[in-house]
Order: C-alpha cells, then structure tokens, then sequence
C-alpha cells in the first residue's frame, strides 16, 4: 500500500497517473489545457478514463525548458487542485519549489512529484510536514541542458545509487517508507542507450523496496525507436507502459489513460488468471 494523504492506493495491480499539464511549453501538449477550467475538464474525463492518480504540472520540465517564477506557477496550479479537491482519486503536485508544494497540499494535493528528489532547500520539510506521498527522480542537469551531453559509466547502478541515498535522506526527515515512490528519470539527462537500459534492467530498481514509478508517455526516446511524431505515439507509450510493469513499475504516468487502462486490464486478466 502506498499512503498518500487521506488515500491508501493497494500496489497490488499497476496504478496509471494521469498527466494534466497546465503549460503553455509541454513537450506534447503544451497549451492545450492552459486555463484552469480546460486542465480541471481534462482531469475529469482522465478519472473517467480509469486514472488512479493525477499529476498536475504548471511548469514544463522538457529537455530544453525555461524555468518558471514562483507566482507564476502557483497561478497555474492552485485553481486547477482547488478545483478538484474532493476528486475520487489522489491529486499529485508535479514541482520541485517548496512553496508550490506547500501551497499545493494545503490546497487539496496528496502527493508530489519532484524532479529534483527533494533537494532543494526547504523541500524535506514541505513534504514531511504533511502526511502526502513523494516521488524521487533521478535525473542529470537541469532541464535546460540535461540532453546535451549525458554520461555514465553504469547507468543503471548510478541511478540506483543515487536514489538509495535520496530515499535515505527523506526516511531521516520523518517522512516514512510507506509514502516514497521511486522515479528512474527516463529521459532527464540520459541517451536512448541510457533509457533502453534503465528500460531493461528495471526490476533492479526493486531493491530499494519502494514503489517504481516510470514516465515513458510519448517521449522522445520513443519517436526515436518509432519515427513517429509526438502526437503519434499512442501505440509506442502503452508498449513502453506495459513492458515497464513487466519489469516491476507499480504506476505508470501516461498521457494517453484510456489506452493505457485498457492494455492493464488485460495483462492483469492474463497474469491473475
């Protein structure tokens, strides 16, 4: 079970969290819920869709992104959350500002999502003085950069590493086991040769004995296998979807939920039969 604020999600079958991106500059659908009442209409029929979770995001984390103020993502976020306090499912926080994550559960979120693991100053306590879920990301560089030039000597060692220490370091806060989850970065700050091995060996990521996360939804990496354009990509994210549960991931955060709801129930049909 993972805790997540007034929720408790049973890991026992995959969970898919939806994206609801409130950006003008995502990746894939920057713009197309940028006012409160597109993203809070989208988040609805996402819960329709079969959404487990929603992750809400006011700040583009694309791989050449400009950051963005403070206020300014706040004025994004908060209407949405406040919008759908009292949603049938948990409401994730997708940020790595302390303050929108301490805005963002007073407003009604369960959970955040940080790209940064924590690390920024002020994040550890944002996080342990509520009683929400987090997920730690690994990622290399910032978003501005992170694609330039990524090295590793052993990608998924370094990863595993540097998330053991991350969840350590959120354990010693006071924030307990049972509300971290685990993100591996696919795509921050790694190759499609990084993202294929990460892909591939994800079941050592289970060592760590929290809940695996994986974001593979219409990336790059997957118009690279595919040659497929980033509204295209439908197909490619489920397969990616449903190999990464294969290979352990307790919840995949997709763009595409009803797709993704039905591939999962059919795998889960297959594997409890």
């Amino acid at each position: 079970m993972l805790h997540c604020g007034n929720f408790q999600l049973d890991l026992s079958r995959p969970l898919v969290m939806g994206i609801v991106n409130v950006t003008p500059d995502s990746f894939s659908d920057g713009g197309q819920h940028a006012s409160a009442a597109a993203a809070i209409a989208h988040a609805c029929r996402l819960i329709e869709d079969g959404a487990d979770i929603l992750d809400i995001g006011g700040e583009s984390t694309r791989p050449g992104a400009q950051p963005v103020g403070e206020q300014q993502e706040l004025e994004r976020v908060l209407p949405v959350i406040e919008g759908l306090r009292g949603s049938s499912v948990p409401i994730s926080i997708d940020t790595c500002k302390p303050a929108v994550m301490r805005a963002a559960l007073a407003a009604g979120a369960s959970m955040v999502n940080d790209v940064n693991a924590l690390l920024a100053d002020g994040a550890l306590q944002a996080v342990a003085g509520s009683d929400a879920a987090v997920c730690l990301m690994h990622k290399q560089g910032m978003p501005r950069t992170m694609q330039q030039q990524p090295q590793y000597a052993d990608v998924v060692a370094e990863v595993r590493d540097f998330l053991r220490v991350r969840i350590a370091a959120v354990e010693a806060a006071g924030i307990a086991r049972d509300r971290i989850v685990v993100d591996p970065g696919f795509g921050f700050g790694k190759t499609l040769a990084h993202n294929l091995a990460l892909l591939r060996e994800l079941d050592k990521l289970s060592e760590l004995g929290v809940p695996i996360l994986t974001g593979l939804s219409r990336k790059s990496m997957l118009g690279t296998i595919t040659g497929r354009d980033v509204g295209d990509r439908v197909a490619g994210s489920v397969a990616a979807a449903l190999i990464a549960v294969q290979r352990g991931a307790s919840i995949v955060r997709v763009h595409d939920v009803r797709e993704t709801v039905d591939a999962l129930k059919i795998w889960n049909a297959v594997n409890e039969g």
